[in-house]
């Protein structure tokens, strides 16, 4: 069985502490998509963890994790985030990175950066990880695959790749780049990746056969997503469940249960429309009790009400079975809470969730709940939780039209309400 754990809103939804909590049932976990521009917060017994590169399985010894195809992986963050994981005690043995996932070079870091510059006021919002030119690269098909760099012909690939890249760095009025530079970069963390490049196909084939319970998660969510998210204020690759088959790959039947992760309100790190954005104290508030910073970039992320609109597209976009709702504690102490049930677009209410360029002109139309104020994160059952908090959550069902089986009081591993 394969059960995706996936983002229905615009990311820094709480997918990496639900993979955690999950994969204690799990046999393997598979990032099906994204690179380290983004991380996954995890806080379990073993310490407080961001992964980037590794897949959220990691800190289960028993649990197999993959990076598939459809990822990108720097093979120079990857090091660094080994050593550091290895210094709080995890092994990282338990990984595998697939031969055909393509690697992320420092060049692609620069072109990201030299065209966020060159856009100025109209950038994309990256974080300048390389993400769309590593992208961008592989369907130029001018991509390194891992398990090219010990093939015969890979100097001649490499220096076939620098030429072209000099080619736009020349565009850029940029200096040029050395063959050399990336000869001896790849030279010094090239092998720290190839112990664990392999063809995965057969090893997630013999996994089926099994029966063996598989998680796939990916990096961003639903509204990041490169067809149908807020574009071009996107990631570089679909985030969405159903691309995980493709990614891996694996027969699509074998995708039995998505669980879509949404926080209880609304947060967005980087640039694009934000229709139920807040500003001001009450803004300020959510961001420090929620600690709501990105895990790769330390930006504060932009913080809102709940869209309902936007989560119930999640929803739709991610083919979502069951929801968890996260950090539902953060709102604790707030005298009321709104929920965005429609846009305003054209003077007419929608609960469709429209193309970018119109979303820039929505309006959020509220409906008002009642806050709460006792601490709940010691609550373990749904019916202790207070009334209004319970209301609100049931709301928030109702609204999306998927069950909601699991609610966050905490970021630790255990600090869930199962429903």
């Amino acid at each position: 069985m394969i059960k995706a754990v996936v983002g229905l809103n615009w990311g820094d939804e709480g997918k990496g502490r639900m993979v955690d909590y999950f994969a204690r049932q799990a046999d393997c976990v598979i990032r099906f998509q994204g690179g380290d521009n983004a991380g996954h917060t995890v806080i379990n017994e073993r310490g407080s963890f961001a992964f980037h590169n590794f897949p959220s399985g990691i800190c289960y010894d028993n649990v197999l994790n993959i990076v598939a195809p459809g990822s990108v992986l720097n093979p120079e963050s990857f090091y660094i985030e080994k050593n550091k994981l290895q210094a709080k005690g995890l092994s990282c043995e338990n990984f595998m990175l697939s031969n055909r996932t393509v690697l992320t070079f420092p060049f692609h870091m620069t072109l990201e950066k030299l065209e966020e510059n060159r856009l100025a006021d109209k950038k994309y919002g990256s974080t300048l990880n390389g993400i769309a030119p590593v992208y961008g690269q592989r369907y130029l098909k001018k991509g390194i695959q891992a398990g090219e760099i010990t093939l015969p012909d890979f100097p001649e690939k490499l220096a076939a790749i620098v030429e072209y890249v000099n080619i736009l760095l020349r565009g850029y009025g940029a200096p040029e780049l050395r063959l050399k530079e990336m000869q001896d970069w790849i030279g010094e963390f090239g092998p720290v990746i190839t112990p664990y490049v392999t063809d995965i196909a057969p090893v997630i084939k013999k996994m089926l056969a099994e029966d063996k319970e598989i998680i796939v998660e990916a990096q961003l969510g639903a509204l990041r997503d490169i067809n149908h998210g807020i574009y071009p204020y996107t990631t570089s690759s679909p985030t969405l469940a159903g691309y995980a088959s493709a990614s891996i790959p694996v027969p699509a039947r074998n995708l039995t249960h998505v669980m879509g992760i949404t926080k209880a309100y609304s947060t967005c790190v980087g640039e694009g429309p934000f229709v139920t954005e807040l500003f001001g104290d009450l803004a300020g508030h959510i961001r420090e009790v929620g600690k709501e910073y990105g895990a790769r970039t330390g930006r504060p992320r932009r913080i809102g009400y709940f869209d309902a609109v936007a989560t119930g597209y999640g929803c739709y976009l991610q083919g979502a079975t069951e929801m968890t709702v996260t950090c539902l504690d953060v709102l604790t102490g707030l005298d009321e809470l709104k929920i965005c049930t429609h846009y305003e677009i054209d003077g007419e209410a929608t609960d469709v969730f429209p193309l970018n360029s119109v979303l820039e002109t929505a309006k959020p139309v509220y409906e008002t709940h009642q806050g709460w104020h006792a601490d709940i994160t010691e609550v373990r059952r749904f019916e202790e939780l207070p009334a209004t908090a319970q209301s609100y959550i049931e709301r928030i069902e109702v609204l999306c039209g998927i069950p909601i089986t699991y609610v966050s009081v905490g970021p630790e591993r255990d600090a869930l309400i199962k429903r």
